[in-house]
C-alpha cells in the first residue's frame, strides 16, 4: 500500500530536477500524476513512459503556469484523464539572479508571473475542482529557503517566495472550511540544473557545505519524500505552514 492509492494529482515542472523528483515519488506511493512541462518535452514523456512501464498511471501536458488559461486547461485535462484531482504540487519556479539596480522590469514580470501568479492561479483552478467533486484537497508549494532567507543579488525571487509564504499562510484560513490544506515545502540547496553553476564551483560548494549543519547537498528525493508525506492523509492536521529541507541551513549559526 502506498501512501497515495486512489489519489490524483498535478505536478507543476514536473520534467526537470525536483519536479522530477517529485513526480516519480508520487507514483511510486500510488498516485496518477499529471505533470506539465514547459520546454522539455522529452524528459517528461521519458519520466511518463517509466511510470506507464511499472504498471502506474501518468498523463504529460504542456503549459506556462504563467498564462492563467494554461493552469485551467491542465486541471481539465487531468480530471479528463483521471476523472478526478486531489493534489496539486506548485512546483514550477524561474530564478534570474541579478544585481537590484540591474534588474529589468521583463525580469520582475517573469519572475513573479511564475513564481507567484503561477500558483496563484493554479491553486485558484485546483480549488475549483475540489469543491466540485467534494471531499477536500491538498496544495503543496515548493517554495524556498528564500521566502525568509534574504539572498542577495536575488530581490525578484525573494520577493516571489515572500509573498508564496504568505499567500499560503491566507489561502489556509479561507480555504479549510472546504477541506483544502495547503503548506509550502523549502528547499535549501538541492543537486538540479538551476544550481548546477554553484555546484560546479568547488570553492562556492565548500562555502555552501560550510553553512549546512548536515554537510551535504540535498537531493531531489530529499523534497520529494516531504511532500508525498505533506501531501497524505497522515498529515491531515498540517496546513498553512513551512517545512523546509534544507539540512539546517535555515537555522546555521556559525560560530555562535
Amino acid at each position: 500500500m502506498g501512501l497515495l492509492d486512489g489519489k490524483v494529482a498535478i505536478v507543476t515542472g514536473g520534467s526537470l530536477g525536483i519536479g522530477a523528483g517529485i513526480v516519480q515519488r508520487l507514483a511510486a506511493e500510488g498516485a496518477s500524476v499529471a505533470l506539465d512541462y514547459h520546454l522539455h518535452g522529452d524528459a517528461a514523456n521519458a519520466i511518463a513512459a517509466e511510470i506507464t512501464g511499472k504498471g502506474g498511471h501518468a498523463l504529460v501536458s504542456q503549459a506556462d503556469v504563467s498564462q492563467v488559461a494554461d493552469s485551467q486547461r491542465l486541471v481539465a485535462e487531468t480530471v479528463a484523464a483521471f476523472g478526478r484531482l486531489d493534489i496539486l504540487v506548485n512546483n514550477a519556479g524561474i530564478e534570474q539572479p541579478t544585481p537590484f539596480a540591474n534588474v529589468t522590469e521583463d525580469q520582475w514580470e517573469r519572475q513573479i508571473a511564475v513564481d507567484l501568479k503561477g500558483p496563484f492561479f493554479a491553486t485558484q483552478a485546483a480549488f475549483k475542482q475540489f469543491v466540485a467533486q467534494g471531499g477536500g484537497g491538498v496544495v503543496v508549494n515548493i517554495s524556498s529557503v528564500h521566502e525568509d532567507l534574504p539572498m542577495v543579488g536575488n530581490a525578484v525571487y525573494c520577493a516571489a517566495k515572500g509573498g508564496l509564504r504568505m499567500l499560503t499562510r491566507t489561502l489556509a484560513n479561507e480555504l479549510a472550511v472546504n477541506n483544502v490544506r495547503i503548506v509550502n515545502v523549502g528547499p535549501g540547496a538541492i543537486v538540479t540544473p538551476i544550481n548546477a553553476a554553484t555546484l560546479g564551483d568547488p570553492t562556492r560548494t565548500q562555502a555552501l557545505l560550510a553553512e549546512i549543519p548536515l554537510k551535504r547537498i540535498g537531493q531531489p528525493a530529499d523534497v520529494a519524500s516531504a511532500v508525498a508525506w505533506l501531501a497524505s492523509d497522515q498529515a491531515s492536521y498540517v496546513t498553512g505552514t513551512t517545512l523546509f529541507v534544507d539540512g539546517g541551513l535555515m537555522i546555521y549559526a556559525g560560530s555562535l
